[in-house]
């Protein structure tokens, strides 16, 4: 069993999907969920933009 669900539950949940999504639509389905998941990979691996923009208040004391 794979996390609790055997073999029969996951045939199930597949022929359900495919009721509902059709079998021309998963491939498009699987594709969004992969880019996804990438895009996601790389935000949490890169490190986060710093800010060098001035504020307005720091642009009003020096002008």
């Amino acid at each position: 069993m794979i996390g609790g669900f055997g073999i029969w539950e996951l045939l199930i949940i597949l022929v359900i999907v495919l009721l509902i999504f059709g079998a021309n639509k998963l491939p498009e389905i699987g594709g969004g969920i992969g880019k996804a998941i990438s895009n996601f990979k790389r935000a949490t691996n890169e490190p986060d933009e710093i800010d060098v923009t001035p504020k307005k208040d720091e642009e009003k004391k020096e002008g």
